[in-house]
């Protein structure tokens, strides 16, 4: 394996220390780096009004991935596929940096894998990415810092996202003769074919703006406002029907990609029927006849 460049290292937005630990991936006896002064690699914090935060909390490894990182994510988002009442799901990461993707001792341990060691690995990112895809809530990603490779991926995989002023993303596998794979998926679904292919093939790093521009994020933020916008979107989501929210969103992921023919109209219909009779669909439009808030905006 060569040495990365320079330009390799500016990429992927590491310090000079993790610089010279990346130089030295072929070299099995390199020491294990510090652990993180709190062993919670995942923190889940969450209000009475149905908000849930999932923090990564690696910040003095720029929250990068690990397989320990990504198995307590994948449990994070697993559990809340049966949490009720839950309408919103942020993601951020600790210490002002989103994510520094792959964490570098996980990859100098992964060059002495073989092929099938690294499937399974692999199919570990990807499992979890699939769980914080099939959350019902709406998930949105609070992004600062930097969010490269894999960190990147999450952003994609979030149903909505935001970064703030100066924040930067890349894609930079392909400086290390590697592929965006287990990502790619979510990204193509965000930003489409031509402009995968665009970020994945430059590697290039971008800011903010080209990641609204892209499709990457929805809106950038000034410095210091992630929690007024954080407060603005829980209280409009406050007024909507938690159950109805997820039932939406199963919506847009059964429909994607199918034609119009008179299987998909019959479903729809069913799905409308459904909600129609359903508890929430009764009260919600009882309370609007009736000029009344309904029971879960109360």
């Amino acid at each position: 394996m060569t040495d990365p460049t320079e330009s390799d290292l500016n990429a992927l937005d590491i310090t000079d220390a993790e610089a010279a630990e990346i130089n030295a991936i072929a070299q099995p006896l390199v020491p294990d780096p510090a652990p993180d002064a709190n062993d919670d690699l995942v923190q889940i914090d969450s209000t009475t009004d149905g908000v849930v935060f999932i923090t990564i909390n690696r910040p003095a490894k720029k929250n990068a991935f690990d397989a320990a990182t990504i198995a307590a994510l994948h449990e994070a988002f697993e559990t809340l596929h049966g949490a009720d009442r839950v309408r919103a799901v942020f993601i951020r990461g600790a210490g002002g940096t989103f994510s520094a993707g792959a964490d570098l001792g996980w990859m100098r341990d992964a060059v002495g894998w073989s092929e099938s060691d690294n499937r399974d690995d692999a199919l570990m990112l990807a499992k979890m990415l699939k769980a914080l895809h099939d959350i019902p809530a709406l998930t949105v990603a609070l992004v600062e810092g930097a969010a490269m490779g894999g960190g990147a991926g999450i952003v994609c995989a979030c149903d909505m996202a935001v970064a703030v002023e100066g924040t930067r993303f890349a894609f930079s596998e392909v400086k290390l003769g590697l592929i965006p794979a287990t990502i790619a998926p979510y990204v193509i679904e965000a930003v489409g074919a031509r402009r995968a292919r665009q970020l994945f093939l430059t590697a290039n790093i971008f800011d903010a703006d080209y990641a609204a521009h892209a499709g990457i994020i929805d809106m950038v933020l000034p410095e210091g406002s992630m929690d007024e916008f954080v407060s603005m979107l829980t209280d409009s989501l406050s007024q909507n029907a938690p159950g109805a929210m997820g039932e939406a969103k199963r919506l847009v992921n059964d429909l994607v990609g199918h034609r119009v023919d008179r299987g998909l109209m019959e479903d729809t219909a069913r799905r409308i029927a459904r909600a129609r009779v359903s508890k929430e669909g009764q009260e919600g439009v009882r309370a609007f006849l009736e000029k009344r808030s309904p029971s879960w905006a109360e």
